[in-house]
């Protein structure tokens, strides 16, 4: 059991698979090409604003993430959603509706019309669909829940967690949980009634009730926490994997670090790269990944941080934020109210907003001058939240290849990494293109991936 084991990529699959590695005693080695952990989570304070250039958040879905957060030192500064950020806001017709999150609220609210209303009452009496392994998300719900509801709850909803295309995500790669319900249960309500007494007996949470966490001094702690356990040994910053080879019955992992190269031998392989990495990585080692990998497609996205003195918001600030269908016709996908949604994000008197452009919708927004595009989605976001002033901090970061999209066909992608992880014993494929790309998918990814290393040993 003294094999040693490499790892591609600190982000956060990365470092908790090397944790529960480091655990079990075994000999852990983690590769990452930025001079610091973390991957997309990447936190800042800057003049008294708290800034998440990546995720703002996690949904604590499975006991594990609380099991890390405690094993690593850092349960004193893991902090929860705000009440006040449990509202969720669609932009319609240029208004702001909260988003219905009971029956009640549901029959009552003005985002949907009488007809919308009424035709969620028919899909208990919808049948499966014939060609689910191929089917879009956009057609999965308008068949099932219908136009207006994909267009109104859906095509927002699919922008907020992947920046993603509805059209072009699969429901059984991007939403599987969703299919699940529908192939299993035979309906959605039917279900989500089913499915609940089920995650109870697995102690898991679904991503509508899980509680909301970050940590006071951003996302980037939890990455940071479990590094600091692992140790300086078993992690080394600045490498750039150039590519991997076989010799023998080891991996030759070939990297440059501060302009050296180098070797590093290893009877296992976890690579937790994001797939356009990857494959650059594999290329030399196998064809057929290398072109499953770099096919798949990351739209950009820019982050954009905002903050304002509150006497210049003309609007009260009572929810998670808002998501802008693509009906709308914006020129940004929605805002986070951070400092809404927790404490500390932004200085006394002053409130902050992380706003997202592009994404699989629209990344020829991106062709725009950028103070062109800056000027539209700044004055459009004025309007919506009538905000009579220019923002007294600005904060941004553009992703140029952001989230995974797991577009219809991705289910051959997925078999393929299965087939390469059996032909290749010794080499496992993770990170947030295989499992979900939310950070409770990736801890619970992890755990998969750490019992498949043992399995190996």
């Amino acid at each position: 059991m003294n094999k040693r084991i490499v790892i591609l990529g600190a982000g956060i699959s990365g470092l908790a698979t090397a944790y529960w590695l480091m655990k079990e005693g075994l000999d852990v080695v983690v590769l990452e090409k930025a001079p610091d952990v973390g991957g997309a989570m990447n936190s800042r304070n800057e003049n008294g604003y708290m800034v998440d250039y990546g995720p703002n958040s996690g949904l604590e879905t499975t006991p594990l993430i609380r099991k890390l957060v405690e094993e690593t030192g850092i349960i004193d500064q893991m902090i929860y959603a705000n009440q006040e950020g449990n509202k969720r806001y669609i932009l319609r017709d240029g208004e702001l509706h909260a988003l219905p999150m009971n029956p009640p609220a549901f029959l009552k609210t003005k985002l949907f019309s009488a007809k919308a209303k009424l035709r969620l009452f028919a899909e208990p009496f919808i049948g499966r669909s014939e060609d689910g392994y191929y089917q879009s998300i956009s057609d999965f719900v308008k068949r099932r829940l219908g136009q207006e509801f994909l267009d109104y709850a859906i095509n927002p909803f699919v922008a907020g967690v992947y920046a993603g295309n509805p059209d072009e995500l699969s429901v059984k790669s991007a939403f599987p949980k969703l299919y699940r319900l529908e192939e299993e249960y035979g309906g959605l309500i039917k279900g989500t009634i089913k499915g609940a007494r089920e995650r109870k007996k697995r102690n898991e949470e679904s991503k509508q009730s899980a509680k909301m966490f970050s940590f006071k001094d951003g996302m980037q702690t939890f990455p940071k926490a479990i590094s600091e356990k692992l140790g300086s040994d078993r992690i080394i910053l600045n490498a750039e994997i150039k590519k991997i080879s076989k010799s023998g019955s080891c991996y030759v992992i070939h990297y440059t670090q501060n302009g050296n190269t180098k070797v590093l031998e290893s009877e296992i392989i976890i690579s937790a790269l994001p797939a356009y990495s990857a494959c650059y990585a594999f290329k030399d080692f196998d064809d057929k990944l290398y072109s499953h990998l770099k096919s798949l497609y990351y739209p950009p996205v820019k982050v954009l941080f905002l903050g304002y003195e509150k006497k210049a918001i003309g609007r009260a600030l009572d929810g998670f934020g808002f998501l802008i269908p693509e009906k709308e016709k914006r020129s940004f996908l929605g805002a986070i109210w951070s400092s809404v949604i927790f404490n500390n994000r932004a200085p006394e008197g002053h409130a902050a907003f992380t706003l997202f452009v592009g994404g699989a919708r629209s990344p020829e927004l991106f062709d725009s001058p950028e103070k062109e595009l800056y000027n539209k989605v700044i004055g459009e976001f004025h309007k919506i939240m009538n905000i009579s002033e220019d923002p007294v901090f600005r904060a941004e970061r553009m992703w140029t290849k952001a989230i995974p999209q797991y577009n219809i066909g991705y289910i051959e992608h997925e078999r393929y990494f299965d087939e390469f992880e059996k032909a290749n014993k010794g080499i496992l494929l993770s990170g947030n293109f295989r499992g979900g790309i939310a950070v409770g998918d990736c801890i619970k990814s992890s755990e998969i991936v750490y019992k498949k290393a043992l399995d190996l040993l």
